[in-house]
């Protein structure tokens, strides 16, 4: 299976890359979201530079981090009926003998409250660390937002550490904490 093709599937979820048939599905699912829940929440967001041309580049670089081993992006999409509630991603910190990738994660704010984020992250975590082959991934948390926390630790994620000044948001530094898990 070459890396385009990570697929994992929950009893709820399909976690996937994104393809160029998904634009209408993923549009649609950002134009539906509410206005911001909570300051770490963005809610509605103006889409409409987000063409069809737009998306299928922002595929093909998706495409082209993977390859590169930078970055991985999956879209979540609820089995059912195959809409779009979200995303997760992995970013490559270090190769060689650390094996090291940063996740992030969103849901849309109206999918919120269904367990989503959980199961999502674990199916990721799962191709994190099968077919990715990284042995340790971390959560790097804003300090005030609870919900990303209590996320990360239903995933089965630890808090390890608060690191000060660590990254450059909102114009100046801010320190975050660091939930993580390594493969068994």
């Amino acid at each position: 299976m070459n890396q385009f093709e990570y697929t994992f599937e929950t009893e709820r979820l399909i976690v996937r890359p994104l393809k160029k048939e998904d634009y209408i599905n993923w549009l649609n699912e950002f134009n539906n979201r509410l206005p911001s829940q909570s300051p770490h929440d963005d809610g509605k967001i103006d889409m409409s530079e987000c063409t069809i041309d737009w998306f299928h580049q922002l595929v093909d670089k998706h495409q082209q981090l993977a390859m590169d081993d930078i970055a991985h992006v999956f879209g979540v999409f609820r089995k059912k009926d195959g809409v779009h509630v979200g995303m997760v991603d992995f970013s490559t910190l270090a190769r060689m003998q650390f094996d090291w990738a940063r996740i992030g994660y969103t849901i849309h704010n109206q999918y919120w409250q269904n367990g989503y984020g959980k199961e999502a992250v674990k199916a990721a975590l799962t191709i994190a660390f099968k077919d990715l082959k990284f042995h340790r991934i971390e959560a790097h948390i804003n300090i005030d937002n609870i919900p990303s926390m209590k996320l990360a630790e239903s995933a089965g994620m630890a808090f390890e550490c608060k690191r000060k000044g660590f990254i450059y948001e909102n114009d100046e530094w801010t320190d975050h904490l660091v939930y993580y898990v390594n493969a068994n």
